[in-house]
């Protein structure tokens, strides 16, 4: 017999939107002991049932639902379906895009709390961010092995963001070999190489696939300066587009010498590629003082706000990127400039972006937005799915 939580009177409203989340405070009392992600059934303060969710004690987000149906068990066919929904609700984008990276399950978004997993070619990668995900961590991988039996799994659950859960950070084959090499995806009609055990997240960036394909059509004899170009993706498609020039910059090496490698594993020009190991902040002003200007600027930075009392510094930091991007574009440059931090709400980017043109002395039109790519979806009953935004700015 599961233990019961029973919510504060008025604290269902968001259960009954289907909201995942349960915070501490709005659990009234519970009957029972559950232990790190013991599964836990949600009633109302006068005893309805609401939800099936995984409990976590040590997390402010108290429990995570699992289901809302009350028939539901959360056993290997519990994840057997949600895993092949997720696949059916990407297959469009798959056949479209050619692809054999994707991510197969988009955590909360998908109906699966803390459980995101990317595929890349025959190897399916996890990442366990809830104690739910933890404690079943078992039925997942029978339930992949089920839908997949042909892939081998490998776990990247190496984030501080468990801690909160009370989890430690853990890595390493769930199912058949660690891949003794960089793994090759195709996307677009590109080759891109993946490293699954060192890289950052899973071992690549999937959400930026559109905004990528978007660069293409800026690149046209072009020169481009891609910022924290990571294994240097964004200038592929700004090659393949024709560009004169493309600057491809980050602080990693190795990740550069991945950014090298895929302009080979393509046939593109190499000699219309640069990589410049440097901090992009201190890059670009040295490209300012220097009076270099360039066509085309993609800033793509990671993460500046894990927490709401980072926000006002994040604002800060994105202004900043910014405003010297716009100084050092020709006039009538094109700008696509990006945040992955899902607590800098859409209009609060564009804003900082603006506020960033009046700084440069510039003229900001927004010509395109992007987004995150489609299997990365957003759940109805979860906007906080939704993380990347994109403008694509002219600048005069």
């Amino acid at each position: 017999m599961s233990s019961v939580v029973y919510l504060q009177p008025g604290r269902e409203k968001s259960l009954k939107r289907k909201h995942p989340w349960i915070f501490s405070k709005a659990i009234k009392k519970i009957k029972g002991k559950p232990a790190l992600g013991d599964t836990v059934t949600v009633y109302s303060h006068d005893g309805k049932f609401l939800a099936t969710a995984a409990y976590s004690p040590e997390s402010q987000i108290r429990a995570r639902v699992w289901t809302f149906d009350e028939n539901e068990q959360i056993d290997t066919q519990f994840f057997i379906k949600r895993i092949e929904r997720a696949l059916d609700a990407r297959q469009h984008v798959i056949s479209e895009g050619g692809l054999t990276g994707f991510r197969l399950s988009a955590a909360e978004s998908d109906g699966l709390p803390g459980i995101t997993i990317d595929k890349f070619d025959d190897y399916l990668v996890c990442q366990l961010l809830s104690a739910g995900a933890e404690r079943h961590k078992g039925d997942l991988l029978m339930a992949l092995r089920h839908v997949f039996p042909q892939c081998k799994i490998y776990e990247r659950s190496d984030v501080e963001v468990r801690a909160k859960e009370g989890l430690d950070k853990t890595t390493g084959a769930l199912w058949g070999d660690a891949p003794s090499q960089p793994v090759l995806i195709q996307e677009n009609g590109l080759n891109l190489e993946v490293d699954i055990i060192n890289g950052h997240k899973t071992g690549f960036y999937l959400d930026q696939r559109d905004s990528r394909a978007a660069l293409e059509r800026f690149s046209k004899d072009k020169t481009v300066l891609n910022c924290f170009c990571y294994t240097g993706t964004f200038g592929l498609y700004a090659l393949r587009g024709g560009c004169e020039k493309v600057i491809n910059v980050d602080v990693s090496q190795a990740a550069l010498d991945i950014a090298k490698r895929n302009v080979e594993h393509n046939e593109l020009d190499m000699t219309r590629a640069e990589f410049v190991k440097q901090d992009v902040f201190k890059l670009l002003r040295q490209y300012r003082d220097e009076g270099r200007q360039f066509d085309t600027i993609v800033m793509d930075p990671p993460k500046f706000a894990e927490s709401k009392a980072q926000l006002n510094g994040a604002c800060r930091g994105y202004k900043d990127i910014n405003m010297i991007a716009m100084q050092i574009l020709k006039p009538g440059g094109t700008l696509l400039t990006f945040s992955c931090s899902g607590l800098m709400e859409q209009n609060l980017f564009q804003k900082v972006v603006a506020d960033a043109a009046l700084d440069a002395g510039k003229d900001l039109l927004i010509v395109e937005r992007l987004n995150q790519a489609a299997d990365h979806p957003i759940s109805g009953n979860y906007p906080e799915g939704f993380y990347l935004k994109g403008l694509v700015c002219k600048v005069y």
